[in-house]
Formats: structure tokens, sequence, C-alpha cells
């Protein structure tokens, strides 16, 4: 079969001869390409000459078809025709609204673990969107229009779907210029010359015994900060701004990076576990299935090469129990 390119000038030929066969008129054709009149005359005259033959006769009443005009029209204008019904598709299924997965999760945690993997989840799930419903403090129940939530629940709660995700780890940290500069925490001491970065939503009597004699505020001589976001207060102990108690399952790549160091050898562990879920009460969606996985894949990762670190250590009391993804 010969090739097109050798029998005409252009394909751009072929366009505007369908055109002006369709609407019977060079005038017409011209204003569907948005050029003149004597334009399209000269594009389908060239298209005669490369052929061979004449496609039109000229009648009073407008264009008139050739025998040739008509066998060529009759290609042609079916082709096109599929053309334009193939790229429409294809638009509308670029265009058409990606499904949406609603993830309630910590602004912490979306800021300084998962904003950064962006890029990574997308290329993972390129056909979803994602919406992201924050929460700065103390994590609560999920909302009736959440996929997937982080929260500590019950291993037995039948109100969900879950995901082991991570251990419930806390530790102080800090930058490592804050460490240089003032040095490791003494906790049996009176908190002189550190900064503490705290959270309105925690309790200070429910900590007093895990920080030690520093966390005595009507004692303690070290300066604090209280802030209602942990978000916030993360980005001041990586500014170097204090100690901030740091949750394993948000610091995680702040340690691995070195951008946050432990404060002191102080590991609090509670026994309890963050988990991945979503609500039983409308059926488990194959993509928040997929997207639970990946991000229990990637975390453990992190822990994994983070496990020398996190062995047990000896601990100034016993372990605690509380809720609550920071």
């Amino acid at each position: 079969m010969a090739q097109l390119s050798r029998l005409i000038p252009s394909a751009r030929g072929l366009l505007v001869f369908e055109a002006a066969a369709r609407t019977g008129s060079f005038t017409a054709a011209a204003t569907e390409f948005n050029v003149s009149q004597p334009s399209i005359s000269r594009s389908v005259a060239e298209l005669e000459a490369a052929v061979g033959a004449r496609f039109f006769e000229r009648r009073a009443r407008g264009l008139e078809l050739t025998a040739d005009g008509s066998d060529l029209f009759g290609v042609v204008g079916d082709a096109v025709g599929r053309i334009a019904d193939t790229v429409q598709a294809i638009r509308q299924r670029q265009t058409a609204a990606k499904p949406v997965v609603t993830l309630s999760m910590s602004s912490s945690f979306v800021a300084h673990w998962l904003l950064p993997r962006l890029g990574e989840f997308h290329a993972a799930f390129p056909q979803i969107d994602i919406r992201f419903d924050l929460i700065p403090g103390v994590l609560g129940g999920v909302p009736d229009n959440v996929d997937l939530a982080t929260r500590i629940v019950e291993d037995d709660d039948p109100r969900y779907h879950r995901w082991f995700f991570a251990p419930e780890i806390i530790f102080p940290v800090c930058s490592p210029a804050y460490l240089k500069t003032r040095g490791r925490l003494d906790h049996a001491g009176d908190g002189s010359g550190h900064v503490f970065l705290w959270l309105t939503d925690h309790a200070m009597p429910r900590w007093v015994r895990e920080w030690g004699n520093v966390a005595h505020r009507s004692s303690s001589k070290g300066i604090w900060h209280e802030f209602t976001d942990y978000s916030v207060i993360l980005q001041a102990a990586l500014n170097g701004e204090g100690i901030a108690l740091g949750w394993l399952s948000v610091v995680s790549s702040a340690l691995l990076k070195g951008i946050l160091v432990p404060a002191s050898d102080l590991i609090i562990r509670t026994g309890q576990h963050h988990s991945l879920i979503a609500p039983r009460s409308r059926p488990l969606n194959p993509m928040v299935e997929g997207v639970a996985l990946w991000l229990r894949a990637q975390i453990a990762e992190e822990l994994a090469a983070l496990d020398e670190a996190l062995r047990p250590r000896p601990q100034p009391s016993p372990d605690i129990a509380r809720s609550g993804l920071k």
C-alpha cells in the first residue's frame, strides 16, 4: 500500500476537502479553519493537482461533488468522523473526575511524614485524588465522610477494617544544633537551660511521671512554649527552638534524615499501636485498601531502619496507655 504522504501534499488538504464537501461551501470551510476563502480554494486546488482529478464543480447554488469527489468524500468523511469521535472519547477519559479518597490524619503526620512522599504516592496511584481531613491536636472520632484514618483503636473493634501501622513510641526530640548548644536533657534535673515545646491538649499531670522532675511547672526552670497544633511544635523543634515529644509514626523520617535527634535516652512505649482504619459501614473500596497497604509498607521500611535505635531500654517508670496520634 502506497504511503499517503507520497500521494498528497499534506493531510491538512484532506481535512479542508472534507469540510468543503460536508458544508458544500468554501466560505463555510474557511470559517471552520479560521482562514480566508481563497486559502481553502488553494488547498483544494493543490489536492486536486496532486491526485490528478477534479473534486468539485462550482454551481450557482454552491459546490457540487464530482464522481471522484464523492468517492474520496465517502472515505475521508467516515475516517474524519471516527477520528473525531475517538479524540473526544480520549479527552473525556482524561478530564473525567477521578475518584477521591478522603484521609483523616493529624496535620503533623501529613506535613512531616506524608507530604514528602506525595510524588511517590501519585506515581503509585495516578488514578485517584486525595482529600485530607486534618486534625491539629489529639485525634478523636472518625467522621462519616472519611475513607481511611489513622487512629488507636482496639484490635477487635467491629466498626472498622484495620491495618497495623506503627507502635506508639514517644521520646523527646530536638534538632542537632539545639543538642550541640544546650546538651542532653536530664529528666532528674529542673530543666534549666532548656526550652520545652508543649501541646495544649496534653494534660500536664499525665506526663509528669514520664518526664521526671523537669515537667513540674511550679519548680521547673526551663522555658515552656505552648501550642494548639502539634505540626507547629515539630516545625519549631526542627528550627532548633526547643525540645518536643516525638511520636515515632510522625518523626521517623526526620530521624532517618538526621534533622531531628533524641534529646535524651528516654523512650516511652505505651503498649498501644496506631492503625489505619476504614469504616465497615460501607463496602471496602479496593483503592482504599491499596492506599492502606502502601502507607503501611512505607513506614515499615523506616521502622526497620530505625530498629537498632529503638530497641527497648530501661524505663524510669512503667509503660502507660494513652490514645491519639499527634
